[in-house]
């Protein structure tokens, strides 16, 4: 089963959290969503996968969000809130990591180590 993980090399949470894959066998597909922003079918599926709400993986904190003016209690669309993160993939919480048909925000970076629990084999075979 492929694991992806949407990366920016730059943040340590990303950079500890592909750390942990590797150290347990797991070679992700890395994702640098800042080169190669998602489209919107992408992000509905990542968060449906997440089980949350477009809104709730945005990073408040980030210039950019400052820049538009944007607070979580902002009253938008579903679909304008994706489409922020489509035109401005920095606003985006890293890292996500995505394994079939669950996916987890890093947040703390060992989360991502429960997309496996439960599995007898870990390392998956490189492409």
């Amino acid at each position: 089963m492929t694991t992806t993980i949407f990366y920016n090399p730059r943040c340590s949470k990303c950079r500890q959290a592909l750390a942990l894959l590797r150290g347990k066998g797991v070679e992700p597909t890395i994702l640098r969503y800042l080169e190669e922003p998602p489209g919107r079918q992408v992000l509905e599926r990542v968060l449906r996968k997440l089980g949350l709400a477009p809104q709730e993986i945005i990073r408040f904190d980030e210039p950019a969000a400052r820049g538009l003016g944007l607070t979580p209690g902002d009253q938008r669309s579903r679909s304008a809130w994706i489409g922020l993160l489509v035109e401005h993939p920095e606003l985006l919480q890293r890292p996500i990591v995505v394994r079939g048909d669950r996916a987890v925000l890093g947040r703390p970076p060992e989360k991502v180590l429960g997309l496996f629990e439960g599995t007898e084999t870990m390392p998956e075979a490189k492409a």
